[in-house]
């Protein structure tokens, strides 16, 4: 299957004019400006790589969901690259509040058989390549949330 075609049909929506409170701080403002400034095909790991300023932990659901093929994308091009690796960042967005997280609550079943299957691929398909990370604890907990909704 190819996962990123697959998510970009079902997570196709319009780009939100904002994706943060961007009138809250000038932190907002910034990662606004940069979600804003790029789209779900053009985004990169130099804008969202790194976990201490990941403009995504401002965004609104609906920004969230309208990145989430970008962050399939990211995942599948740095799963081999262990220092670059964007499962942790995937992983934590996922995650938020467990099975109460407002990602999940706001996907159709479609959507998150997608992001369930998703997991389960890189569960099969790079077992060897989780193992060795420190999150390989996460990804089924992860897994666990989005499969049993």
């Amino acid at each position: 299957m190819d996962w990123l075609q697959h998510a970009q049909r079902l997570f196709r929506m319009p780009k939100p004019e904002h994706f943060t409170n961007y009138r809250h701080c000038c932190e907002c403002a910034e990662h606004d400006e940069t979600l804003v400034a790029y789209d779900v095909n053009s985004i990169g790991i130099e804008q969202l790589g790194n976990p201490g300023w990941d403009p995504l932990c401002f965004a609104s659901v609906e920004g969230l969901l309208y990145y989430l093929p970008a962050l399939i994308r990211l995942t599948l091009d740095t799963i081999d690259k262990p220092q670059e690796s964007y499962l942790d960042q995937l992983l934590f967005h996922l995650r938020y509040d467990g099975k109460d997280n407002r990602i999940v609550r706001s996907c159709s079943p479609e959507q998150r058989a997608c992001i369930a299957g998703f997991l389960e691929y890189l569960i099969d398909q790079y077992s060897a390549a989780i193992d060795e990370c420190t999150y390989a604890d996460d990804l089924l907990k992860v897994y666990e949330i989005w499969s049993s909704i």
